[in-house]
């Protein structure tokens, strides 16, 4: 007899697994390949960088971040044995329009783009970095604060009818001055008040996962400070670029910006 999940997999309801206690397996450009491994299997790479490995049981798993900008098509993963492939989906993202009054977010001026530089190469610097895990199973994530999600990750956006990147996280409507809270433990890496992004909060889980929070009215914690799930690290705002109040989250595996929602449980 099939189970209920099975029934609406089958009837494309849903489109991601997930074994118990890691993210969703969602195969497409911004989305998770979650992947069992043999015995012999020691260490995951990709681009010379390493994947995120863990055991919530008797069997291990890569857990790899799949880059936005991901053709669909076979991408390969590095390892001390056979390479491992994966077949990358296409996936349709929505697209969204939006008027920002201030042009200098449309079209910054050089010192403006020196700046917006300096600060990402800051946050590049933690994206790429690779620490040990904190957490003896894979850490169980929830919402850094309430609201309902705008599904806007992944969106093509269009600042004043100009096209833009990607949406790299996930905006979460909510009034300036709501509680946003850390939604696994982990260290503060990074604290600042940036060009595009406003306050915003960076947090490192472990083994290259980190989260980032965006738009911040304020930063309630500092660099280096450890955070225990639940705690507050900021308030929602609406710093930087934005059309309004909001928290957008941001989570980064193995240098490659991923749909938070596959973290929470489905």
């Amino acid at each position: 007899m099939l189970s209920i999940k099975k029934i609406l997999m089958l009837c494309g309801l849903i489109t991601t697994t997930q074994v118990f206690g890691l993210p969703q397996d969602s195969r497409r450009a911004g989305g998770i390949a979650v992947i069992p491994l043999t015995q012999n299997v020691t260490e995951v790479k990709y681009n010379g960088l390493p994947v995120l490995v863990t055991q919530p049981n008797s069997q291990r798993y890569a857990v790899f971040g799949i880059p936005l900008s991901t053709p669909v098509g076979t991408l390969e993963l590095q390892t001390n044995s056979q390479p491992i492939q994966i077949e990358v989906k296409d996936y349709k993202y929505a697209q969204q329009r939006l008027t920002v009054k201030n042009q200098d977010y449309v079209n910054p001026k050089q010192e403006q783009l020196d700046r917006y530089a300096r600060e990402a190469k800051e946050q590049n610097d933690i994206y790429t970095s690779f620490t040990a895990a904190q957490w003896a199973d894979f850490p169980h994530f929830i919402r850094p604060t309430a609201g309902k999600f705008s599904n806007s990750f992944g969106r093509k956006r269009f600042f004043n009818g100009e096209e833009r990147a990607p949406h790299s996280g996930l905006d979460i409507p909510a009034p300036v001055g709501q509680k946003v809270i850390a939604p696994a433990a982990g260290i503060v890496v990074g604290t600042g008040d940036y060009f595009f992004n406003g306050k915003t909060v960076l947090i490192d889980h472990g083994q290259g996962l980190i989260s980032m929070f965006c738009h911040l009215s304020q930063i309630k914690v500092s660099k280096g400070q450890k955070l225990s799930q639940g705690e507050v690290l900021g308030l929602v705002g609406k710093t930087g670029r934005v059309t309004g109040a909001h928290l957008h989250w941001g989570m980064s595996l193995n240098n490659a910006r991923v749909d938070p929602q596959l973290f929470l449980s489905p």
